[in-house]
């Protein structure tokens, strides 16, 4: 059994400083000059504030190494995976400085993007937690704080369904870069081009000037018109008369002068325009197939300005292009096998009609 002298003095100890979570500070403090007050006074102003500001400085200390960290990782996702016949594609062709400078332009909007929305999560997040033990530090009860915190954020994202979803189909779609700014895409609901890109939508302006807002949730399924480069595609129908292979050497020979053009080939075209053969044996023609790679989004233009090119290489070769015909025959009703008999009293009305009119007509 302790002595009374340490007994008393153990026990306006618990009763200045607490008995389990009495700090270094205030047990010294209180040593030195057995007041109460002055050894509660310590522990708020010494004690507690330097345990706030450690957390505060270990609070910094993580959300900057990982802000670090999230840089790093987002500059590897926007530079994409190291694939053999991307980069073969990147270093040839006469469109390679175009793809790198877009290429590159696209691969630092993604990281920042990526970069902003993974640093403001994970800094929210180390920054909540530090507050949360702030607070603990100042002896309030935070089991109730916690418990309607959990209430109010499980009510939140169950009402916030399709909110999170457009966030995280958002995040996953920069970060497997499926389309950005400028590209021409087939969402499904629209097709045209990209006018914005953002977390929540998708801003997509069609042919017609009309502009569709997407949620990114809603996206099922897309495909991109302009991502890297693009082929322009030509099914050329010719009649069965025609001679193939004279029709093939017009088409090629078309297709090369296309190439030699320095208003198309050296700016449109990446590689030598091919054709391929025969496509379809169809009902009232041939369809031989011509396919040119182009530059993102230069397909159109360059199928309309080739569709015209063969158009007048083939009249003048005297190759006809097929086209729908339609025979009709007429023939008189009462020559007709099946013709209904007439009515004798509506001829003998007739023939009446036409005896006033000679009548009227004398």
């Amino acid at each position: 059994m302790p002595p009374p002298l340490l007994q008393e003095t153990t026990t306006d100890l618990a009763d200045a400083c607490g008995s389990t979570d009495s700090s270094y500070i205030c047990e010294k403090v209180y040593d030195w000059t057995s007041n109460d007050f002055a050894a509660r006074s310590a522990e708020w102003l010494l004690d507690r504030p330097i345990r706030i500001i450690l957390i505060v400085v270990a609070a910094w200390f993580f959300s900057r190494l990982a802000q670090r960290a999230i840089t790093s990782f987002a500059a590897g996702v926007a530079a994409g995976p190291s694939d053999g016949r991307l980069q073969a594609l990147r270093a040839s062709g006469p469109g390679r400085l175009l793809i790198e400078e877009k290429e590159s332009i696209r691969a630092k909007s993604r990281a920042e993007t990526i970069g902003l929305v993974l640093r403001s999560i994970t800094t929210a997040l180390i920054w909540s937690f530090a507050g949360l033990l702030i607070l603990g530090q100042m002896s309030i009860d935070l089991a109730p704080l916690i418990a309607g915190a959990g209430i109010g954020g499980f009510a939140l994202g169950f009402g916030a369904q399709s909110i999170v979803k457009d966030f995280l189909s958002g995040l996953f779609m920069l970060i497997e870069d499926q389309y950005g700014v400028g590209d021409v895409i087939d969402a499904g609901d629209a097709t045209g081009t990209v006018e914005k890109v953002s977390l929540r939508s998708t801003t997509i302006r069609d042919v017609k000037g009309t502009v569709w807002h997407i949620p990114n949730g809603e996206i099922s399924r897309v495909g991109n018109y302009s991502q890297l480069w693009s082929r322009a595609l030509i099914d050329v129908e010719v009649s069965y008369d025609a001679d193939l292979r004279l029709a093939q050497g017009v088409i090629q020979r078309v297709a090369d002068d296309f190439w030699n053009d320095p208003e198309w080939g050296g700016d449109e075209l990446m590689e030598r325009p091919e054709v391929w053969g025969v496509q379809d044996l169809g009902a009232s023609g041939i369809a031989i197939r011509l396919v040119v790679k182009t530059e993102p989004s230069q397909q159109w233009g360059v199928e309309r300005e080739l569709r015209l090119r063969l158009k007048e290489a083939l009249d003048a070769a005297g190759i006809e292009i097929p086209f729908p015909q339609q025979t009709v025959w007429l023939r008189n009703q009462g020559d007709h096998p099946m013709a209904p008999t007439p009515d004798p009293a509506a001829l003998a009305t007739h023939e009446i009609a036409e005896a006033h009119n000679d009548e009227a007509s004398d």
